[in-house]
């Protein structure tokens, strides 16, 4: 059942059972209403003419058996068609009564005379033998301190059962009338406020039926609930258009990144299984151009599932004290090696070391900072890398500080650096033999052991990489010569530079 339907139909049944209550409640008090009136006006008649009775016997003063014999005054003064008067002894002769009721009597109710003799009035409802309704009042008459009579006064209900008619005919009526109108305008209501949604939606199913992300709803509504709904979309659009073109980016730059060393494997081993190769050197060469690219698809793979599987929160990492100095101290030595390696007029420097304790994963670590350094010397090609160790205790934290005067990074390059396969030069990257992970790598690294990384550049004057981690406090940093809260530690390092 559409929305529309559901809120119109509950509208309309809300307000159906606020109006029978009301109308119920309305009907309950007129009828009362009605009610009391005719006490009041048979209660007065009766009172009336019970004082004209006793003052007519206090002036006449003749006695007869059973009472003062008195010359009752005119009763029909007080009656009309339905209104009935009737004089009664207490033995139930009737003395007086109305015209209007014809050949007919009063009864006296035994209750009725009860009550005179306690000198209270008395009121009930009676039906006729014709199934009519009266309401009966009985006022009782007093001479010296006796009751001598009763006046009883009735008056027909037809009247007010015909006005409640009336009543409940208009009341049912109203409320049908009324609902009516809550119907058709409750209807109209919700169509006009979910009309919107039904633009929002065929909108959507235009842009999904189209596979376009990149267009947008348009957004003509107050900043109201519908606005605020169309906003969140044209959000959750553009992230999703970003989230699909990162997918089709890496699964291109996968592909490419596979297909290159594929070929060449395939191509060498093709020339191989020919024998076009048969000189024994150029064989140990081609061999080690294969081992060579099958390590390149190994380290590819390796850093491809490590990533994936961080994405997916199945990579956990060893938590445990760390003297990162000493972490710091195997990275420079392997760093060393790298950078003899590279043939560059690169200088490696390790200075003075001091001591810092980190909560993690010393290979991740490792990694992370090796990273950091191999990065530094692929894009420095003569000058120094520096690494400096910070260790800041007022703020609890330890800065590895790796900095480096390379080729620098371009500034609009800066916010996708750390993003898997974006390099700044393709070109460059690739004859370097990276694939643009290594970066990405490390931003989980330092993120997974609760820091923060920076990037600092100026293309032609180099990088500053600073990765800041959570400070550990070990025995061994109580000793005597303790060094101040911030201690710069200069020890050779590597900056990273995009891979991509």
């Amino acid at each position: 059942m559409p929305i529309k339907v559901r809120l119109t139909l509950w509208y309309v049944i809300l307000l159906a059972i606020t109006l029978v209550v009301f109308g119920s409640l309305l009907y309950v008090v007129l009828e009362r209403s009605f009610r009391s009136e005719v006490d009041r006006g048979i209660a007065e008649k009766a009172r009336q003419y019970a004082q004209s009775v006793e003052a007519a016997m206090q002036t006449q003063l003749r006695n007869v058996p059973g009472g003062p014999e008195v010359a009752p005054p005119p009763i029909d003064i007080f009656a009309s068609p339905d209104v009935y008067v009737a004089l009664l002894l207490r033995n139930g002769t009737v003395v007086a009564k109305s015209s209007s009721l014809g050949e007919a009597s009063l009864p006296l109710l035994s209750a009725a005379l009860e009550a005179a003799d306690r000198g209270e009035p008395y009121g009930t409802t009676l039906t006729s033998p014709s199934g009519a309704s009266l309401r009966l009042y009985s006022q009782p008459v007093q001479f010296r301190g006796n009751t001598v009579a009763v006046v009883e006064v009735a008056q027909s209900l037809a009247n007010v059962q015909a006005r409640l008619r009336q009543l409940a005919l208009v009341i049912a009526l109203g409320i049908t009338g009324t609902l009516l109108v809550a119907l058709v305008v409750g209807a109209w209501l919700a169509h006009r406020a979910l009309a919107p949604v039904d633009t929002v939606t065929r909108a959507a199913l235009r842009i999904s039926r189209a596979e376009d992300l990149s267009q947008r709803l348009v957004n003509s509504q107050p900043p109201d609930e519908i606005g605020r709904l169309i906003n969140a979309f044209n959000e959750m659009l553009g992230r999703l258009d970003d989230v699909f073109r990162d997918q089709q980016r890496f699964v291109a730059d996968v592909s490419h990144e596979l297909r290159t060393p594929l070929t060449a494997l395939q191509g060498t081993i093709d020339l191989l299984r020919r024998g076009a190769i048969r000189d024994p050197q150029e064989q140990r060469e081609a061999l080690l151009g294969l081992q060579s690219e099958v390590a390149r698809l190994n380290r590819l793979v390796s850093d491809l599932l490590l990533l994936a599987r961080a994405d997916a929160g199945r990579e956990e990492i060893e938590r445990r004290p760390v003297e990162l100095d000493t972490i710091l101290l195997e990275v420079f030595l392997q760093g060393k090696l790298i950078a003899e390696a590279s043939g560059k007029p690169l200088k490696l420097r390790l200075g003075h070391e001091d001591q810092a304790t980190v909560l993690g994963d010393p290979d991740r670590l490792k990694q992370l900072f090796l990273n950091l350094v191999d990065n530094a010397i692929k894009y420095t090609p003569r000058g120094e890398v520096v690494l400096s160790l910070y260790r800041d205790e007022p703020a609890e934290v330890v800065r590895v500080v790796v900095s480096d005067s390379g080729i620098g990074i371009p500034v609009e390059a800066l916010p996708q650096l750390f993003s898997p396969f974006y390099r700044v030069d393709r070109a460059r990257s690739r004859e370097l033999g990276g694939a643009g992970l290594g970066l990405a790598i490390v931003q989980w690294i330092v993120e997974a052991h609760g820091g923060q990384i920076e990037v600092e550049s100026q293309e032609g004057a180099g990088s500053v990489f600073t990765v800041t981690l959570p400070l550990v406090m070990s025995p061994r940093d109580s000793s005597p010569a303790e060094s101040p809260a911030t201690v710069p530690v200069a020890v050779a390092a590597a900056v990273p530079r995009p891979e991509l």
